[in-house]
């Protein structure tokens, strides 16, 4: 995941997910759509496919830059670097609605701040342009900035089906259906710990089983079938499906001028507290960031209020902000934290 000819991988990643409403045809699934096809809307982004595994609810894609995981009607993608994803979206439209989904349920953008905002390509040189994008095919949607915006923070784009169709020859006129349970948490990792970053260099291991199991990623969520990947010299990238159809990625640039590692997963817990603990234990930062989205139909939607307590008691963390948003399906927890040492706090 280094970028030849450059001391510098912005590790940081767009993430994009849809959700498309129920067809008619029960049959219809994104599952369908062929890995050429894919290929073609994964070169607007400037990434290509390394791997693959799939169980009969999803498939998951390690990719040159992170990772991709489609289902029958969910797709996600999420790339680091200097990648576009927001430049595939029309051909993905296009790929949905030959596959029977004509309208978006749910979109999501987000991402954290850059590093070195100057160094990425058209739309994504800034929140701003990235919106402008997403508003030309999406005119309803609507953005935000959590955290603070000279220092750290972290953008999101959200859109709802009341608001939009996909083309404008489909008017949606459908009666909202209910929502399947959804809930996604997100840890993005900053300033880890140099020891533990070594691990994911192909001079310490020569295949990415030997990095994943050093580093106990394999037992943080243990019933996750990993598909892992080494990359010369240095950086890691995972995915974990389960038979319940959930799954969880880790990337990490280990470089320790600018080390990043991300953890996300949509597995359904009553409480993420342990979670959370068992990442930040597996990798040491000095700073990071939790997102947790959760709709009502959730287990997860009202324990959320649970991580509103203050996490960092009883522990070596500081809490240096919060932020709760209600949205009409979703709630989100917004919580960044540093490390007491590093902030000069005792707790």
């Amino acid at each position: 995941m280094l970028e030849n000819g450059s001391h510098f991988f912005e590790g940081v990643e767009k993430l994009l997910e849809i959700w498309f409403e129920e067809s008619s045809n029960g049959d219809d699934d994104l599952r369908n759509i062929s890995r050429s096809d894919w290929e073609n809307v994964l070169s607007n982004v400037n990434c290509q496919i390394i791997s693959t595994s799939k169980n009969d609810i999803i498939d998951a894609f390690v990719l040159s830059e992170s990772s991709m995981f489609v289902s029958k009607r969910r797709w996600i993608l999420k790339t680091c670097g200097t990648t576009t994803p927001l430049k595939c979206l029309g051909q993905l439209l296009k790929l949905a609605e030959a596959n029977g989904y004509n309208v978006v349920a749910d979109l999501f953008y987000s991402r954290k701040n850059f590093t070195r905002p100057e160094a990425q390509i058209t739309p994504h040189q800034g929140f701003t342009e990235e919106v402008t994008y997403l508003d030309s095919i999406f005119p309803n949607g609507r953005s935000y900035c959590l955290g603070s915006m000279n220092l750290e923070c972290w953008y999101l784009y959200t859109f709802s089906r009341s608001d939009i169709k996909i083309l404008p020859q489909l008017i949606s006129d459908e009666k909202n259906v209910d929502s399947d349970p959804d809930q996604t948490i997100e840890i993005l990792m900053q300033d880890l710990d140099p020891e533990t970053m070594s691990i994911f260099y192909k001079n310490k291991f020569n295949d990415a089983n030997g990095a994943t199991v050093k580093s106990g990623i394999d037992t943080i969520l243990p019933t996750m079938h990993i598909d892992d990947f080494l990359f010369d010299p240095c950086g890691y990238s995972m995915n974990g499906i389960n038979d319940k159809g959930e799954y969880m990625t880790i990337h990490i640039t280990p470089e320790n001028q600018f080390s990043y590692v991300s953890f996300e997963t949509n597995v359904a817990l009553s409480n993420y507290r342990k979670l959370i603990n068992q990442v930040i234990n597996t990798f040491k930062p000095g700073k990071f960031i939790v997102t947790i989205f959760a709709n009502k139909c959730s287990l997860a939607y009202e324990t959320m209020k649970e991580l509103e307590v203050e996490y960092s008691q009883g522990s070596h963390w500081k809490r240096t902000d919060m932020q709760c948003c209600n949205f009409p399906s979703y709630n989100l927890l917004f919580a960044q934290y540093s490390h007491s040492e590093k902030t000069g706090d005792n707790l």
